[in-house]
């Protein structure tokens, strides 16, 4: 018996096909990347393959250095609600693979039963019978194999897809905490400005008195402190707005967050020929997106195994006094084993179009991670682009910042010792000087969120 059922099982082996038993690879024409973003300091040129240096590769903290934002993503990547759910489905898949790895292994049947029997009343005659039942259902040949391939697929793609959702906790929470910081700075200099337009309000209306300004000019000034004013509690309440967004990341009610002073330095000046081409697959949605073609050529495979012979193995033992209509004491064990083999040959087309429809589902997967890995150059081109700019425009926003500093100095020098010079023209200045100090303060935020953007293009976010 045992023999046959070698034979049996080497017959069915000789009828697989090879490609049943082959792993993924990435289909050829999506093997090279490069070329996916360019370089910044090249209007035309793809960014070499043979860079060193991976922005995103780099671990959070080295890349978020501040304390209290350190302290807030870890308390958002632990609270955070769609990180526990990421984790419960990282759990369900997993259960999902323990069950196709124990789909190799025999299921066992034990299901004793007693009997007590008597005929008018007579004497009880007591049958028993205690069996145990083995099943191996090796099922088409290379089905349970790709099955489970197509389970640790899912696994990892499961993995891929919390640490998606970690890069796009950590980035948002790095950038409303440095949001918070860049509001806080305008609030700062609004204040110390009002100060100075209010100082600036009562000279011109002593001016007034001594008849060296009109009305209108008081007009203007008073106007304008007035504008100043309203902007404090749009600040306040924008604050209030933000501080609230992320607390809903943290899992936690609304309250004042912590943070330090704003400051724009936390990135390196240049980010261009430091960043691997090949490394973007490294994106966890690039990687989802590539997990899930690897699925679907298993889901072929599994589609593929259903046209080969299905084999069932069944064993049975039982040790029982019943022998038909004698009962034996002591009793004796009755054994069987059955092995079948079972071919399609015709399933009324289900089978041929079960196997198109997994072909199909192939196809579209290696378009949606074609699409995936263009849309992820062209996100990366555009944070590298988005970083650049904002870094140029920084450096010579200092300079206007210094400029208008050096003017304002030098006019006032010139009202109070000279009659050259108009205190309205001190006015502008002062006005003039403010706006550039606000637009400093976007121009710092825009780098940080810049860099930002630029760390979760890169697939950043790693421990």
């Amino acid at each position: 018996m045992k023999r046959h059922i070698l034979y049996i099982i080497g017959a069915c082996s000789l009828l697989a096909g090879c490609n049943l038993y082959k792993n993924y690879e990435r289909p050829e024409g999506l093997a090279n990347v490069e070329g996916l973003y360019r370089d910044t300091l090249s209007q035309e040129a793809a960014l070499s393959a043979a860079d060193t240096t991976n922005f995103g590769c780099m671990p959070w903290r080295e890349v978020f250095t501040d304390p209290q934002l350190q302290t807030l993503i870890e308390k958002a990547l632990v609270n955070n609600i769609d990180m526990k759910k990421a984790e419960y489905n990282i759990q369900k898949v997993e259960a999902g693979l323990k069950v196709a790895k124990l789909a190799y292994i025999p299921s066992i049947a034990f299901a004793p039963q007693g009997t007590i029997s008597s005929f008018d009343f007579g004497k009880a005659s007591q049958t028993y019978s205690v069996p145990l039942s083995v099943s191996w259902n090796l099922g088409s040949m290379g089905s349970l194999r790709n099955t489970k391939k197509q389970a640790q697929v899912s696994l990892l793609q499961m993995h891929a897809v919390k640490q998606a959702t970690q890069t796009a906790i950590i980035s948002g929470v790095a950038n409303m905490y440095y949001t918070l910081e860049m509001l806080d700075e305008q609030l700062k200099t609004t204040h110390s400005t009002l100060a100075i337009w209010k100082r600036n309000v009562e000279v011109m209306e002593a001016m007034k008195e001594a008849g060296m300004v009109n009305e209108a000019a008081v007009g203007q000034a008073r106007a304008n402190y007035i504008e100043l004013q309203a902007s404090v509690p749009q600040l306040e309440s924008s604050i209030r707005e933000v501080e609230n967004a992320l607390c809903v990341l943290l899992d936690e009610t609304p309250h004042t967050i912590e943070r330090g002073s704003f400051a724009s330095n936390e990135f390196p000046q240049q980010l261009s020929a430091g960043i691997p081409v090949q490394l973007l697959t490294n994106r966890p949605d690039v990687r989802v997106a590539e997990l899930a073609l690897a699925s679907q050529f298993y889901g072929v495979n599994i589609a593929r195994s259903a046209f080969y012979p299905s084999l069932n193995i069944t064993g049975n033992g039982v040790w029982t006094n019943s022998a038909g209509g004698l009962i034996l004491n002591p009793g004796k064990i009755i054994a069987s084993a059955v092995a079948s083999v079972v071919q399609p040959i015709f399933a009324n087309g289900q089978l041929r179009a079960q196997l198109k429809i997994a072909k199909l589902d192939y196809e579209a997967a290696e378009l949606d991670f074609r699409e995936r890995l263009l849309i992820a150059g062209q996100e990366v081109s555009n944070a590298l682009s988005s970083y650049h700019t904002a870094n140029e425009c920084l450096q010579l926003r200092e300079r206007e910042v210094r400029q208008l500093e050096q003017t304002l100095a030098n006019v006032n020098e010139l009202f109070l010792h000279t009659n050259t010079t108009s205190y309205l023209e001190t006015l502008t200045a002062q006005q003039s000087l403010l706006s550039a100090q606000l637009a400093l303060i976007n121009d710092r935020y825009s780098k940080l969120q810049a860099g930002i953007n630029l760390y979760k293009a890169l697939g950043g976010g790693r421990e």
